[in-house]
């Protein structure tokens, strides 16, 4: 049977619709609903039933996930062992990962990777640490890059592995003639009166600058959001508010901005790889995690 299909139907059995299924992989719906006829064809069985406008799988249907998802793994620890005992860096590999991680750490790590082993290929696509995780382990994606900011919690399903490759601070942009400018660190009790710049609510970073804010017994003013930190510091150098952004990936400051410490808490995250564990031991993979390991150290 087709793996490709056999995560289409999964993916259908998640999102409840063949349209969402289709958003969820890329694909367009034309192509899902002929991936699932052909596993139809093949099992002999119907794999969907139709209620109302949406779609829920067959009671063959949810075998045929539930098994799939096993078959699948088998394949993907045969084909690893296939590698690893062929011993050579090659292959495709599909790694997703955050937006700063990508400038800072990804992009130079793949190149540089891909110069030194021909035969890899490496293609990214920048989504967001949640979807990032659920897209690996769904089998959607080979490698996720994510983070996690102080206790900020990032579910892990156990069926993926995890190193951590790198620690990234984040320091309080603020225009030059801001009077905390000159400070070589400020406290989240010296900003409580500040108007900032920050990610849209519920993003992992807009969750940690709430927390950074727990002692203070107050929440943080967001007066700007947008998702990108060029963004942020655009506005900071307007005048229009600071802004907390990480060291990772991060532009050169605009001219009349200046960064600053923050302690009490230092506003750090982990930078983490995850893949599944039935690729373990994958020359490829490893060759990745170690790469971007090395980097994200130095």
């Amino acid at each position: 049977m087709d793996l490709t299909a056999l995560r289409s139907l999964d993916a259908v059995h998640e999102h409840g619709s063949v349209v969402g299924a289709a958003e969820a992989l890329g694909y367009t719906p034309s192509a899902v609903s002929q991936q699932i006829k052909r596993l139809e064809r093949q099992s002999g069985v119907p794999l969907l039933e139709r209620v109302g406008r949406g779609v829920i799988l067959s009671g063959a249907g949810r075998i045929l996930v539930a098994e799939g998802a096993r078959i699948t793994a088998d394949l993907e620890r045969l084909e690893t062992d296939l590698h690893a005992h062929a011993g050579g860096v090659a292959g495709q590999l599909d790694l997703i990962g955050f937006s700063t991680a990508m400038r800072g750490l990804v992009g130079p790590v793949a190149a540089a990777l891909m110069r030194d082993h021909p035969s890899l290929r490496i293609r990214l696509a920048e989504v967001e640490p949640w979807d990032a995780v659920d897209r690996v382990a769904a089998g959607r994606a080979d490698v996720g890059v994510v983070h996690r900011w102080g206790d900020v919690p990032i579910a892990i399903p156990d069926g993926l592995a995890r190193q951590v490759v790198h620690r990234d601070v984040a320091e309080v942009v603020l225009p030059v003639d801001h009077p905390l400018a000159g400070r070589r660190s400020v406290t989240p009790r010296d900003l409580v009166d500040e108007c900032w710049i920050a990610t849209p609510e519920g993003t992992i970073c807009r969750q940690w600058l709430d927390r950074m804010y727990a002692g203070t017994g107050r929440l943080p003013v967001i007066e700007h959001t947008s998702m990108e930190f060029d963004s942020h510091l655009a506005l900071v150098a307007a005048g229009l508010g600071i802004a907390l952004v990480p060291r990772l990936g991060r532009s050169a400051l605009p001219d009349g901005t200046r960064a600053v410490r923050v302690t009490d808490p230092v506003p750090e995250r982990e930078v983490i790889v995850v893949w599944r564990r039935s690729q373990d031991r994958s020359p490829a993979i490893r060759a990745l995690v170690t790469a971007l390991g090395d980097a994200g150290s130095l």
